[in-house]
């Protein structure tokens, strides 16, 4: 066995004769265990909060949009068909049309987006899955299914056919309104389903046909505002790449992530933010390894002394206090994240933490974080021990 390695764990698991040295030892291990154990359960909880939001995102928006790059509306042809239908990887594809719009119901009004789908948009984003009060569009007759925020602030019944909701949106010109009345163009819609998905969302869109749309806003049979896709599981970037090419700068083509890039940067911030505060703490935790070392290294100087004189190098004498650190910290650090990884699978199995009634927090263990703690704590310590061996020179030990 190395000898300084020999000599590190017997100074590290042997009491001291001085009992302060004991005391700072053990708060300096505690430290190590607390720091590690908190650090991998915060990334734990912003790597569940990814997925959670990640479970919602893929409900619904699609794996790759196609927009017009310039202006709110495009020409659905034969030719983007084709292209659609001859790239590989490609599942299903949905034609969309988003506007926003003023919605009426009795004596109460709403701003929100209307968004207009055809038939094949379920292929696509699976939004008929949370749908919680009635059911799916009719897209033979003017339907609508609405969110559950809307339909609150409306007070929107569903199947109620006495009593419609709606849609109005301004008409396209130029100049001056003479009548007020003549400004909209109005189409009513009978509600069949609430979903709900997020309070934002469910305050955003009100889905329907996308003939309902188009004739709200005079738009031609083959008229668009984009094109949903849904990709294999394995081939969203091939496509995105495929479609680029294909479609050329006339077309803005976005995965999901730049879909929702303002989430993601949000959320990679927050984290970053996180983990650099609890690597703070871990440094003043590490502070008290530093001492617990010096204080080590003063109670021994008579042994370090003997050592020396029986042929020991300062570097092995170093060496000594460099080990007795990091298996300080490493220690700490197997039994923090050992301890985090048992309460995310107890989190996770008996969901004692609720964000709601319903739904529990949410919390994923992932090998990335416990590798990014292992290393950060790992750093730390070793950094730690060579300040504190610093402290041995050759004037110390004659």
């Amino acid at each position: 066995m190395n000898f300084s390695l020999y000599i590190a764990k017997r100074y590290l698991f042997s009491k001291s004769s001085n009992n302060a040295i004991n005391i700072i030892t053990k708060i300096a291990s505690i430290g190590i265990i607390v720091g590690s154990l908190a650090l991998f359960i915060v990334l734990s909880v912003f790597s569940g909060l990814k997925s959670f939001s990640t479970k919602f995102l893929n409900a619904t928006d699609p794996n790759i949009r196609i927009s017009a790059a310039v202006g709110k509306s495009f020409e659905f042809t034969d030719s983007i068909q084709n292209q659609m239908l001859s790239t590989k990887g490609i599942v299903a594809f949905s034609k969309v049309i988003e506007e926003r719009a003023f919605f009426k119901h009795g004596k109460k009004e709403q701003i929100a987006y209307i968004k207009g789908v055809d038939r094949n948009y379920t292929n696509v984003v699976r939004i008929d899955t949370l749908i919680y009060s009635g059911k799916w569009l009719n897209f033979d007759k003017p339907t609508a299914l609405v969110g559950n925020g809307i339909a609150n602030k409306l007070s929107i019944g569903i199947l109620n056919y006495g009593d419609p909701l709606t849609i109005l949106v301004p008409k396209p010109g130029k100049g001056y309104l003479t009548n007020p009345t003549k400004a909209f163009q109005k189409s009513n819609v009978q509600a069949v389903g609430v979903f709900s998905i997020s309070e934002e969302l469910d305050h955003k869109f009100v889905f329907t046909p996308l003939s309902v749309c188009q004739n709200l806003l005079n738009y031609t049979p083959n008229q668009i505002s984009a094109i949903d896709i849904k990709t294999d599981s394995n081939a969203s970037d091939v496509c995105l790449k495929e479609l680029k090419e294909k479609l050329g700068a006339n077309y803005k083509i976005e995965s999901r992530e730049e879909l929702n890039s303002v989430f993601y940067k949000i959320l990679n911030t927050e984290k970053l933010v996180a983990y650099l505060i609890f690597t703070l703490v871990l440094i003043i935790a590490v502070f008290n390894v530093i001492g617990s070392i010096i204080m080590m290294i003063l109670d021994k100087k008579s042994n370090l002394v003997t050592l020396y004189n029986l042929g020991a190098t300062i570097k092995e004498v170093r060496k000594i206090f460099i080990y007795q650190g990091f298996l300080l910290t490493f220690g700490g650090l197997i039994i923090g994240t050992t301890l985090g990884t048992v309460l995310i699978f107890i989190q996770n199995k008996y969901k004692l933490f609720m964000i709601t009634s319903s739904i529990a927090y949410p919390i994923e263990f992932k090998f990335t974080n416990l590798m990014l703690v292992a290393i950060t704590i790992t750093l730390l310590g070793y950094f730690a021990a060579i300040i504190a061996s610093s402290r041995i020179s050759k004037e110390l030990l004659e």
